[in-house]
């Protein structure tokens, strides 16, 4: 797993706010999973890119904030994280949902880019699922989006405000050089 904690990832959706929205959302996804009422895989793998790291700033894997298995990777009869960081790579490259992507604007498609969907872009946040049937994937990333959203906007709200969030020791932010 790539770790994007980086003066350029997000300051507030990092990897910690990452693990914990997948936490959140974990009793959602097992139930749904024991039940086999979102998908008859039994397995799921989840895949969280950083919001402030896009194609521009660095590679697919330099992006990857958070990645996470559920069910005994072992028994898998797929390469569910190969499908779910493919499925987070179209997202977060065409700052679309999978499901848009491929058949609202699959002109934005490359030759080599997943065929399936399941991968949400949700207000900056790439996330690709897989295990589960595409609608639930979709629905599993939509809520590990939102919830990691949540968990930034309660970081933001207890923040003193500065003119750099990533400076917060005792003494404020330090001054920006002047040009």
């Amino acid at each position: 797993m790539s770790n994007a904690s980086t003066a350029l990832g997000s300051a507030l959706a990092d990897q910690s706010a990452a693990r914990h929205a997948v936490e959140l959302a974990l009793p959602m996804i097992e139930s749904g999973m024991a039940s086999r009422s979102i998908g008859e895989s039994g397995f799921l793998y989840i895949v969280i890119m950083d919001p402030a790291l896009g194609p521009e700033a660095c590679s697919f894997e330099s992006a990857i904030l958070y990645e996470h298995s559920v069910g005994d990777r072992s028994a898998w009869d797929a390469d569910y994280a190969l499908y779910a960081r493919e499925k987070a790579r179209i997202c977060w490259r065409g700052r679309r949902s999978g499901h848009e992507l491929r058949y609202i604007a699959p002109h934005l498609l490359r030759a080599t880019d997943t065929g399936v969907w399941g991968g949400v872009w949700h207000d900056g946040i790439a996330v690709g699922v897989s295990g589960a049937d595409p609608w639930f994937d979709e629905a599993i990333g939509t809520s590990v989006a939102g919830l990691l959203r949540a968990i930034a906007k309660q970081q933001a709200l207890a923040l003193e405000e500065s003119l750099e969030l990533g400076r917060h020791d005792q003494g404020g932010a330090e001054p920006l050089a002047s040009t």
